[in-house]
């Protein structure tokens, strides 16, 4: 990935806090990372980037992978309409 792609990582909120908060354990609380998201000046960046490289794990965006995954469908369902 060109070193310019990823630039917004280097204002990304998460950054600065634990990245534990980013990956629970299964069943674990999500909450944290959110709140961290919904402040962030790069949250769209940070989620398309994780919609394009398709990460599995983790908050990405302000969003879980579950929640990623119905966004992709979301969008793949509404260029096909």
């Amino acid at each position: 990935m060109a070193p310019a792609a990823d630039a917004w990582r280097q204002d990304a909120l998460c950054a600065e806090t634990d990245p534990e908060a980013f990956f629970p354990e299964k069943g674990g609380s999500t909450r944290e990372a959110k709140r961290v998201c919904t402040g962030c000046a790069v949250r769209v960046e940070c989620l398309e980037s994780a919609l394009t490289n398709d990460e599995r794990f983790g908050i990405w965006g302000g969003l879980s992978e579950r929640e990623r995954r119905r966004l992709r469908l979301q969008r793949r369902d509404s260029i096909s309409a």
